[in-house]
């Protein structure tokens, strides 16, 4: 497949607590190597850290960083060209201002959730329409914590449909959901 303008956002707000309360997540510096990484091998445009909270913006950006401008790119420059996709944004709409920007696109929104979602779309149809992705950006929302506020999965054009294993149990680590949510829609299917 050539290159497609494909976005991730790993969103740390509007999420629910297991409570099922609306919370603001915690980023944590594994999430933020994991998909960078991920991004960068299935030539994703941006990978977007979503968190309205500055305290948590000022310490991604040094974790950021200290692989861009720092000694750990210097010792790996591999993981220097993942971290360079990552952006930071407050928000979810900010998001996708920057990318219709950025090209000049529609940015066509999908969220994920571990969750069965009315209507949700499907893993074939998905990986079709970036296929025959027209003039539409995509970005593809992946929510922390315990999952996306309702809010959040009304708002969108399309949920997909959860990923599930060979059990009732279902509760995947964000970063193993990206991959598999990468490899299904822009993975080579040899």
């Amino acid at each position: 497949m050539g290159r497609k303008l494909i976005y991730l956002a790993l969103v740390h707000y509007p999420v629910l607590n297991r409570h099922g309360e609306l919370i603001a997540s915690a980023i944590t510096n594994l999430d933020i190597h994991d998909m960078a990484r991920l991004a960068r091998t299935y030539d994703v445009s941006a990978y977007y850290l979503v968190t309205p909270l500055s305290d948590q913006q000022v310490l991604a950006r040094s974790l950021i960083d200290h692989w861009l401008e720092g000694v750990g790119g210097d010792i790996n420059p591999d993981r220097r060209e993942a971290m360079g996709l990552i952006r930071i944004a407050g928000d979810i709409e900010k998001v996708c201002r920057e990318i219709t920007l950025e090209t000049g696109r529609r940015v066509l929104v999908y969220a994920t959730t571990a969750k069965k979602w009315p209507n949700s779309v499907d893993w074939s149809g998905l990986r079709k329409k970036i296929e025959d992705q027209g003039r539409d950006s995509i970005l593809l929302l992946f929510g922390t914590a315990s999952g996306f506020d309702n809010s959040v999965l009304e708002s969108v054009d399309g949920v997909i449909s959860p990923i599930e294993g060979n059990r009732e149990y279902n509760h995947l680590s964000v970063r193993s959901a990206v991959a598999i949510t990468l490899d299904r829609l822009l993975g080579n299917q040899n």
